[in-house]
């Protein structure tokens, strides 16, 4: 499935309704209030009356209530047509380095505030569940900051202030460390503070006792990872790669996942607020983590994560 087929066959709601009941309901539709599978109708105006029944709404034998397809997804009490959901799912599944609300507004013809909301509904939907099990192999961790330059003359200290007063280089930065399996998926989380502190339960989490761990010369990291097997290469004099023993010790492989989730963050959103930063990387997590599949398979296991998942307006840090 590529965008010719999206808009050749997902041109207006219906079909795009029809392509997600299949999807949701192989094994007959699940009603989402009770549970019961395959014992719901579709609802249709009889001739005898003159009661208004809305497309795609079902009815439970059981429970009685009514429910559509989009109840208990991201989808639910969205009136922007399902079609333009479905596009908008597919064109951040397949766009590298993602697309901003700006971009999908005019595409989509809805206005830029829906736009943004979707894109953060969907966003949510890619969030991928914690590791089923730990992380094994080569595991590379690195940490990076994301957010604007000082302007210029915010970094020097000022006629009667104290050095230690003036602002570090990442102090209006936040901080994202990643977890990075060689050859495999990778973790990023937003982190208040790199220290030791903060990075070690994530460490514990996310990577396996055995697993062989590979970072730069920070000492942060070589505190949090102190329980295993590590290997380290120091930047500071320009080593970036280093074979000892048949093995290949670098952090290339993180380095590259940052370099484009900061083209992303700096060429197509500009801007990021903390607050939703970790939505943004779930984003680049999820297609990171899905590469090696094609755009339309991306898009289909992006769908397979709206279900129980409700992201109100209301409740979204602004």
């Amino acid at each position: 499935m590529n965008l010719v087929d999206i808009g050749k066959h997902f041109n207006d709601a219906d079909t795009a309704r029809k392509f997600l009941e299949d999807m949701r309901w192989r094994d007959g539709v699940i009603c989402p209030h009770c549970g019961i599978v395959g014992e719901a109708y579709r609802l249709t105006p009889k001739g005898s009356t003159k009661t208004r029944v809305r497309k795609g709404v079902w009815k439970c034998k059981e429970c009685r209530k009514q429910f559509t397809v989009t109840v208990g997804t991201i989808f639910e009490d969205s009136h922007i047509p399902l079609h333009k959901w479905l596009l908008a799912i597919h064109l951040l599944c397949s766009s590298k380095k993602g697309m901003s609300a700006h971009q999908l507004h005019p595409m989509l013809d809805i206005t830029y505030k829906s736009a943004w909301f979707m894109a953060h509904r969907i966003r949510y939907a890619m969030t991928q569940e914690p590791l089923s099990s730990k992380l094994q192999g080569t595991i590379e961790v690195d940490e990076t900051y994301i957010g604007g330059k000082l302007r210029a003359g915010e970094h020097r200290t000022k006629p009667g202030e104290r050095p230690q007063d003036r602002p570090g280089p990442v102090s209006n930065k936040a901080a994202v460390v990643s977890v990075l399996q060689r050859g495999g998926r990778v973790q990023s989380v937003h982190v208040e503070k790199v220290t030791a502190e903060n990075l070690k339960p994530v460490i514990k989490k996310m990577i396996a006792e055995n697993a062989h761990l590979m970072t730069d010369s920070s000492t942060v990291l070589t505190s949090a990872g102190s329980k295993l097997k590590h290997d380290q290469v120091n930047h500071s004099i320009e080593e970036y790669v280093r074979y000892e023993d048949g093995i290949f010790i670098t952090t290339n492989t993180v380095e590259g996942y940052f370099a484009n989730l900061k083209r992303g963050i700096k060429g197509v959103y500009h801007h990021v607020g903390k607050q939703h930063l970790h939505r943004y990387l779930a984003e680049f997590d999820f297609r990171y983590n899905a590469r090696k599949i094609e755009d339309g398979a991306r898009t289909i296991e992006a769908l397979k994560g709206v279900e129980g998942k409700r992201l109100l307006l209301r409740d979204s840090p602004k």
